[in-house]
């Protein structure tokens, strides 16, 4: 058997370049465009580097446990970038955890599967996956998004889309609850539900698992990055807003930029799988993803928010939620037979088309 490549050495680079230009940004305090791109640049290398030490270990300990390990990883990212944001930013960031979540399920609903299903149609046609893993996910995805997004819209103890402190906290468990069980369900007791149809022939495109002396070593790498990615993040919240406001752009872009910069990585691997044949892996990555980003950012949030007192904004706007309820019927419907074409690819890109123009001009 083929020995497993070593860690490249980007990935070992990534997080020390990460580390140096906050060690200047703390030493010397320096301002300027300059320093601001590279610590752009520093933080989307972090990024990258973080989510392929994750993927180093998904692949040391299989499916699904993999996919799992890989969405927890970004689902990390994205808790650290919002919490970062709203404590530098204050009560008047109340929404961002909102536009955060709703951007990055809509970009993974529509953006990543879309393009998942349409470059892996172009290329084999008609793929195929097992049905009984997407339907389960699909169900906890529509259930938690409408519990957290929608559902404030039409409570009445508190005016508003918002959850009064008692509602807030108990919706935080209960997204931990369906998360958690349907982290059961995948790893535990229905795991086949999430396995490819053909395992033998997935191992034939993968490389041989690393050995533990290289899974080891990604992990403390992955905390490094994750890390340095956080205050990399919390340096960077002030230029990003200013940003959005100096191009008179709505301030929900600040939550699709972060969304976007998160799950770049994972939607390139997500890509990969599907171009190979492997859509039953991808749409484990993608779904996987948007359960992990809703179902332990609102309660991370949630606490931060009750911790200060602050009022959470969770409900969408009439636009949005139309959006959203749109997004979870045509994926239902697009990825309730068990195979795909391109078609239905086209479909989820020109609503995710929709949704960026509707953001940018509401």
């Amino acid at each position: 058997m083929k020995r497993h490549p070593a860690l490249p050495l980007w990935s070992w680079f990534a997080p020390v370049v990460g580390w140096s230009l906050l060690a200047v940004l703390w030493l010397a305090d320096p301002k300027g465009a300059v320093l601001t791109a590279l610590l752009a640049a520093g933080m989307l290398g972090c990024v990258l580097a973080a989510v392929h030490h994750a993927e180093v270990i998904a692949h040391r300990v299989g499916e699904p446990f993999g996919t799992l390990v890989l969405a927890v990883a970004v689902t990390t990212i994205e808790v650290a970038l919002i919490v970062s944001l709203m404590l530098s930013g204050g009560p008047s960031t109340t929404a961002l955890a909102r536009d955060t979540v709703f951007a990055a399920v809509m970009i993974i609903l529509n953006g990543m599967v879309g393009l998942c299903l349409l470059m892996g149609g172009q290329r084999h046609g008609e793929q195929s996956f097992g049905l009984l893993g997407v339907s389960a996910s699909l169900a906890t995805l529509a259930a938690i998004a409408v519990l957290t997004l929608v559902l404030p819209n039409y409570t009445t103890t508190v005016p508003g889309p918002f959850y009064s402190e008692s509602q807030l906290a108990f919706i935080a468990v209960v997204s931990i609850v369906l998360y958690g069980t349907f982290v059961l369900v995948q790893t535990v007791r229905h795991r086949d539900y999430f396995l490819p149809d053909d395992p033998a022939a997935s191992e034939e495109i993968h490389a041989p698992p690393p050995d533990t002396n290289v899974a080891l070593a990604s992990l403390g790498l992955l905390l490094v990055c994750l890390a340095a990615v956080v205050l990399l993040a919390k340096s960077l919240a002030p230029v990003i807003e200013a940003a959005v406001k100096t191009a008179g752009a709505p301030q929900a872009l600040v939550g699709v930029i972060i969304a976007a910069v998160v799950l770049l990585p994972e939607g390139l691997a997500a890509l990969r799988a599907a171009r190979v044949n492997r859509l039953q892996t991808s749409l484990n990555l993608a779904l996987g993803s948007a359960l992990a980003t809703i179902g332990l950012t609102i309660p991370a949030v949630a606490l931060v928010s009750i911790a200060n007192g602050w009022t959470l904004t969770l409900g969408l706007d009439a636009k949005s939620s139309v959006l959203l309820l749109l997004s979870l019927l045509v994926a239902t419907l697009s990825l309730g037979t068990g195979r795909t074409t391109v078609l239905q690819g086209v479909v989820h890109l020109v609503i995710f088309a929709v949704y960026l123009f509707t953001t940018v001009v509401p």
